[in-house]
C-alpha cells in the first residue's frame, strides 16, 4: 500500500504548538488549498481546508516561522482520527507531515518580506540526525 500526499497552500490561522505528556512537540496547522478548473465557459475555484499535524523539532520550527497567511508545501501521509463525543462516534482525516517547506518569509503571506526578516533553516526535517 502507498499513502503519500503533497499539498501547497496558505495557513488559515497561526500554528498551535502543544507538547505531549512525554514532552514531544506537536504543532497543528490548517492549510487552505485552492484548485482552479474550467467548467463550461468559466473558470471556477474550489478551496479545501486541510488539518496538518507536524511532530518534533519540525513542529517547533513551524510554530516559530509560520503564521496566518504563510505559504507552505507539506508532504506526508493521510490519517483518520476517531473519537467519541457526546455519545456519538466522530472521525476526521488529517495529514501527518513528514516534511514542511516554508514558501514565504515570516510575517508575510506573499514571500516578499523585508531583507532583515529571519528565515528558517533550509531543508530541516526530523529524519536528519543533526
Amino acid at each position: 500500500m502507498y499513502n503519500r500526499i503533497i499539498l501547497i497552500g496558505n495557513l488559515t490561522k497561526d500554528p498551535e504548538l502543544r507538547y505531549t505528556p512525554q514532552g514531544t512537540p506537536v504543532c497543528s496547522i490548517r492549510l487552505a488549498c485552492t484548485t482552479k478548473y474550467k467548467s463550461a465557459d468559466s473558470m471556477k475555484e474550489e478551496t479545501l481546508f486541510i488539518d496538518v499535524v507536524v511532530w518534533g523539532k519540525q513542529g517547533e520550527s513551524c510554530s516559530q516561522y509560520l503564521s496566518k497567511g504563510s505559504s507552505a508545501l507539506v508532504e506526508g501521509r493521510l490519517q483518520e482520527r476517531r473519537w467519541e463525543s457526546d455519545g456519538q462516534q466522530r472521525s476526521k482525516f488529517e495529514v501527518v507531515a513528514q516534511t514542511v517547506r516554508f514558501l514565504s518569509r515570516k510575517g508575510t503571506g506573499e514571500g516578499q518580506g523585508a531583507p532583515d526578516t529571519e528565515m528558517p533553516p533550509e531543508g530541516t526535517t526530523d529524519l536528519e540526525p543533526f
